[in-house]
């Protein structure tokens, strides 16, 4: 499993469905995808959440991503976290 983080904002519309049903669901969700949502954050500044996800690869993160964006109305920004460990091996081969 490799981990994802995922950004959101809020547009007008999603801020009217803020609730933690809509938070049961993403988690939900992840699972349809074959991860899992490890964690959430909500933030104050120019990001309005913060998603920390595990899936199997990048296909199902982008499908968790898109499908919880046309549920919820929030849009989100998606890329990998590569443990520093792993990025340190990578770059003593460069």
């Amino acid at each position: 499993m490799s981990t994802y983080v995922l950004l959101g904002r809020y547009s007008a519309d999603a801020i009217k469905g803020i609730n933690a049903k809509r938070t049961r669901m993403a988690h939900d969700l992840a699972t349809k995808y074959k991860g899992n949502l490890k964690s959430a954050y909500a933030l104050c500044g120019k990001n309005d959440l913060l998603l920390i996800t595990e899936f199997p690869g990048t296909s199902e993160a982008l499908q968790f991503s898109v499908a919880l964006t046309r549920q919820s109305g929030i849009g989100f920004s998606t890329s990998e976290a590569i443990p520093v460990d792993r990025f340190d091996q990578l770059m003593e081969k460069v």
